[in-house]
């Protein structure tokens, strides 16, 4: 059942900016991101989840890291889905001026909840995430004139991420036209945190899209990530280009 609410409400609450401590010296980057979403539908209760994703060095200089995330869905509800995957990371890393890449493996579990609202006319859908991740992060050291990896260190992160979709056109059913995207994620370390502290970083974005039909939507948009290191953060600019397939 779609829920009315006021536009006086708010649009959505999405950018959860966390107070985090600026003492520390923050670095300031350039980078694009491109990403595809994918679900193939195999029954009622199963669908099968994939995304990938390619990310810049600063200035758009070179490939920084590569995402590959297949996963199975389990549809508890038609709003609900439980998912449990795998994700392949390809890190481009420099030891010693010998540059190369150093795999990240990734075992993932997530459960998603879906809401519909009615806003002045929009219907407006809002997402809501919880990912919990295993991560088997390689460990890079130079064997010659090649890096190579030496080993994996253990880390589990949990990560909250919601997302809205706010159709431009008034509509009860959108199938297409164009819409404003807004979401926001953030990052905890739960065990072995890489840089020692609970908080990791945090994502907020904003994007403008067109729903080419109910299975397909492209976008463009800004990204402000904010990563906490152990001793200096960096606060990057994200150009991202993304594709929605719902098949």
């Amino acid at each position: 059942m779609i829920r009315k609410l006021s536009l006086s409400a708010g649009l959505l609450g999405f950018f959860l900016f966390l107070n985090t401590n600026t003492a520390a010296q923050t670095q300031s980057t350039s980078t694009g991101w491109g990403a595809v979403f994918a679900s193939y539908k195999l029954n009622d209760k199963l669908s099968i989840h994939f995304d990938g994703q390619a990310r810049t060095t600063d200035e758009w200089e070179d490939l920084q890291s590569y995402i590959i995330r297949p996963g199975l869905n389990y549809h508890i509800k038609s709003n609900m889905i439980l998912t449990a995957g795998y994700a392949y990371v390809g890190h481009n890393r420099e030891i010693s001026d010998i540059q190369g890449w150093i795999p990240e493996h990734r075992i993932w579990e997530q459960f998603i909840v879906n809401q519909r609202f009615l806003i002045e006319g929009h219907a407006t859908t809002l997402q809501h995430r919880f990912r919990l991740e295993q991560r088997f992060i390689g460990q890079g050291i130079v064997d010659g004139n090649e890096l190579a990896t030496d080993g994996y260190d253990f880390a589990q992160r949990l990560r909250y991420f919601a997302r809205g979709i706010f159709p431009l056109k008034k509509t009860e059913t959108f199938t297409n036209g164009a819409f404003i995207a807004l979401q926001d994620e953030i990052f905890a370390n739960v065990q072995n945190a890489p840089n020692d502290k609970v908080y990791d970083q945090n994502r907020a974005y904003i994007a403008i899209g067109w729903r080419v039909s109910p299975k397909f939507d492209i976008e463009a948009g800004y990204m402000n990530q904010f990563v906490v290191g152990k001793s200096s953060n960096v606060a990057n600019n994200i150009i991202q280009l993304a594709g929605y397939l719902r098949l």
